[in-house]
């Protein structure tokens, strides 16, 4: 089976779209390529990588890239991950399927460093949870479609 191909897009590329590409990869290697984009890209959060670690899951190399660095490319997914990003992110993006999940953006937490590594670590196993559950559940139904409805 080819994999699917998907980009995720936050603002800065610095947080929930780094943990998205990431879990996905590791996650769903076997099935899906993930990627990572920003509208206004800034370096990756330390705490993301940090969480990332947690799970085995080495993600020091990332850097935050800009949406033009996939100008022309075609994407199976274009999932936007922030209010911002689904509010800019142009409609003639290379995916076949474009849809906004939403997560808080964990880069806005505040109190002690501990505190914060907590709000992290929900995020990522939020998006885990739910942007894997999405994209599982869409190929399954793509899969039955292409079957006719056939089980």
């Amino acid at each position: 089976m080819k994999r699917k191909k998907v980009l995720f897009l936050c603002t800065a590329n610095s947080a929930r779209s780094q943990i998205a590409e990431a879990l996905v990869n590791h996650d769903l290697g076997d099935r899906f390529a993930a990627f990572s984009a920003g509208t206004a890209p800034a370096a990756p959060r330390q705490e993301a990588l940090e969480v990332l670690a947690e799970l085995g899951i080495d993600h020091a190399q990332a850097r935050s890239k800009s949406m033009d660095e996939f100008a022309g490319q075609t994407f199976d997914f274009v999932i936007t991950l922030c209010d911002g990003a689904n509010e800019t992110c142009p409609l003639f993006f290379g995916g076949v399927r474009r849809e906004h999940i939403g997560f808080p953006d964990p880069a806005l937490a505040t109190g002690t460093p501990d505190e914060i590594l907590t709000v992290f670590r929900h995020i990522r196993d939020d998006i885990r949870k739910t942007v894997e559950g999405f994209l599982l559940n869409a190929v399954a139904r793509e899969s039955k479609q292409g079957q006719g409805g056939r089980s």
